[in-house]
C-alpha cells in the first residue's frame, strides 16, 4: 500500500505529480483510462501528432469533457485539466512538469523525446521498448547525467520481468530464467500484414471493424516484440541470451520449471542465467492448455536442500529434482498499468526496469531474399523481422539494429533468414537515434 499512500498524501497536500503524455494512440489511451481514478497525478499535457484522434480517444476512454478545456499548458496547470496539442517540445519544456510518459512506438521520434527530456531534467517512463531496445544502455547512462530516471514502463512486459528477477534476487533466489509467453511457430517469422489475421484467428473484416493495426499485431507475431523485450530484459537484469535467436519452447505453465533448466539436466537452456519466451502452441500447433501466452514467469533455483524441502513442504510447482521452481503472472495489463512506473519513479526514486549494461541487441532479419533498392519497413513489416543476439555477436558482424530499418535501401542482395548489417543498407546517418546507437557501439568496443 505504499504506492497508493504516497499518491493520497500528494493528492491531500495539494502538489500531484505533473504528467506529460507523448502519444495517444491505444497504449496510451490505455493509461489514460486510468489517470481519472489515480489519485495524486495531474495530467497536464498530452501531445499528438493529431490533437484531433487524441481528444476523440479522450472521449473513447470516458473522460468528461471539461476535463480537457485547457488553451495551454498554464491554463491546464491553474484549472487542473489538460491540454491537448501536437507540439511535444513545448511539453517537455515546460517547467511545471515533472515526468513524461514516452508513448508513441516510433523508435526515432522515441530517442529524440528522451534525450529532450532529460535536457529539461524531467523524468522518463518509456513505453516505446523498440528505442531501448537498440540504445537503452545509453539513454540510461545519459539520464543518470542529467540526475534524472529513465525507467522502463509497467504493464508491457519487460517491467514486469524483471520485478519478478528484483523480487527473485532480493529474496536471495539465483535466476535461472526469466520472460514471458508468446503464440509461436516458426514460420510466424515470415509472416506479413497480410497474412498477419488468419494465424491470429480473425478475418480482415473483423480486424477492420476493431480498429487493429495489421502491422503493429504483426510485429508481436513474427518474434520481432519478444526479441525487442528481451532484449530490454537481458540489458536491465544482466541475464544472458541464446546464442542463436529465441527458442520459444513449448510449455504450459506447469512444465515450465521443466523447460527451463540448463540442456545438462533436461532443459533447453545453454547454461543458467538467461531470457527465454515460452510457446502456447506444440511444435505441432496444437494449442497448449492453461499457457503462458500472455504473461511473464521467472524460474529459481533451491540451491540448498533445506531449501528444495520448503518448496516440497509448501506445495510448490517444481520440476522432477525438486531444485529449480516458477512464479509467474499469467496476465499483464497493457498501458493500465503504466501509472505504477509513474508512481514509482517519482515517489520512489526507483525506475520499473532500466538498462545496466549492453548485452543484447535486435538485429534485422531478411523475411525474403531482398534486393538492391528494396525499402526495408521496420518491425512487422514484409522485408524483416527482429532476432535476439548477444550483443558482442552483433557488434563482431556490424548487425542493422531493428530499430532503425524503417524506411532505408538495400544496397546489396540479402538472402531469407540472413541478418542485415550496417553496410547493407542506405543508413540515415542525420538522426539523434542514429548517433546515439553508434555512440554506444563506439562506447561499447572501447570497454
Amino acid at each position: 500500500m505504499n504506492l497508493n499512500h504516497k499518491l493520497q498524501q500528494r493528492a491531500a497536500s495539494g502538489k500531484p505529480i505533473r504528467v506529460g503524455l507523448i502519444g495517444a494512440g491505444k497504449f496510451g489511451s490505455m493509461y489514460l483510462a486510468q489517470v481519472p481514478r489515480t489519485p495524486g497525478v495531474h495530467l497536464v499535457g498530452i501531445a499528438d501528432l493529431s490533437p484531433e484522434a487524441a481528444c476523440r480517444n479522450l472521449e473513447r476512454v470516458g473522460w468528461e469533457p471539461q476535463r480537457v478545456q485547457a488553451a495551454s499548458l498554464d491554463a491546464a496547470l491553474r484549472d487542473g485539466n489538460t491540454h491537448v496539442g501536437d507540439d511535444w517540445q513545448a511539453l517537455v519544456r515546460h517547467p511545471a512538469i515533472d515526468v513524461i510518459v514516452e508513448c508513441t512506438g516510433s523508435p526515432v521520434a522515441a530517442v529524440d523525446h528522451c534525450l529532450e527530456a532529460f535536457a529539461q531534467r524531467k523524468h522518463v517512463v518509456n513505453v516505446t521498448v523498440e528505442a531501448d531496445a537498440f540504445c537503452g544502455p545509453l539513454l540510461a547512462k545519459k539520464a543518470a547525467q542529467a540526475g534524472v530516471l529513465y525507467s522502463l514502463a509497467f504493464g508491457d512486459q519487460p517491467a514486469l520481468i524483471c520485478d519478478l528477477v528484483d523480487w527473485a534476487r532480493a529474496c536471495g533466489f539465483p535466476v535461472v530464467a526469466a520472460g514471458r509467453g508468446h503464440k509461436w511457430m516458426p514460420h510466424f517469422a515470415e509472416s506479413t500484414p497480410e497474412t498477419v489475421w488468419g494465424y491470429y484467428g480473425l478475418t480482415p473484416e473483423q480486424a477492420a471493424r476493431g480498429g487493429l493495426n495489421p502491422k503493429m499485431f504483426n510485429s508481436f507475431l513474427d518474434g520481432s516484440k519478444p526479441s525487442i523485450e528481451s532484449t530490454a530484459v537481458a540489458n536491465a537484469t544482466g541475464l544472458a541470451v541464446p546464442s542463436n535467436g529465441l527458442l520459444y519452447p513449448p510449455a504450459s505453465v506447469e512444465d515450465i520449471p521443466y523447460v527451463t533448466r540448463p540442456i545438462s539436466e533436461g532443459g533447453v537452456l545453454e547454461k543458467k542465467g538467461m531470457v527465454e519466451v515460452i510457446s502456447s502452441l506444440e511444435k505441432d500447433g496444437r494449442k497448449i492448455p492453461y499457457d503462458i501466452r500472455m504473461g511473464v514467469w521467472v524460474t529459481v533455483e533451491g540451491e540448498t536442500e533445506y531449501i528444495r524441502n520448503c518448496f516440497e513442504e509448501y506445495n510448490a510447482h517444481t520440476d522432477p529434482s525438486g531444485r529449480y521452481f516458477t512464479l509467474y503472472k499469467r496476465w499483464h495489463l497493457i498501458g493500465l498499468e503504466v501509472g505504477y512506473s509513474v508512481a514509482s519513479v517519482m515517489l520512489r526514486g526507483e525506475p520499473t526496469g532500466v538498462a545496466q549494461g549492453w548485452h543484447a541487441d535486435v538485429v534485422a532479419t531478411a523475411k525474403r531474399d531482398l534486393q538492391p533498392g528494396d525499402m526495408l519497413d521496420g518491425e512487422g513489416g514484409y522485408t524483416v523481422w527482429g532476432k535476439l543476439l548477444p550483443a558482442a555477436t552483433s557488434m563482431k558482424m556490424g548487425g542493422l539494429p531493428l530499430g532503425l530499418a524503417h524506411h532505408i535501401k538495400v544496397l546489396r542482395p540479402v538472402k531469407k533468414g540472413q541478418s542485415l548489417s550496417w553496410s547493407d543498407v542506405a543508413m540515415d546517418t542525420t538522426t539523434r537515434a542514429y548517433a546515439v546507437r553508434r555512440e554506444m557501439e563506439s562506447g561499447f568496443a572501447a570497454a
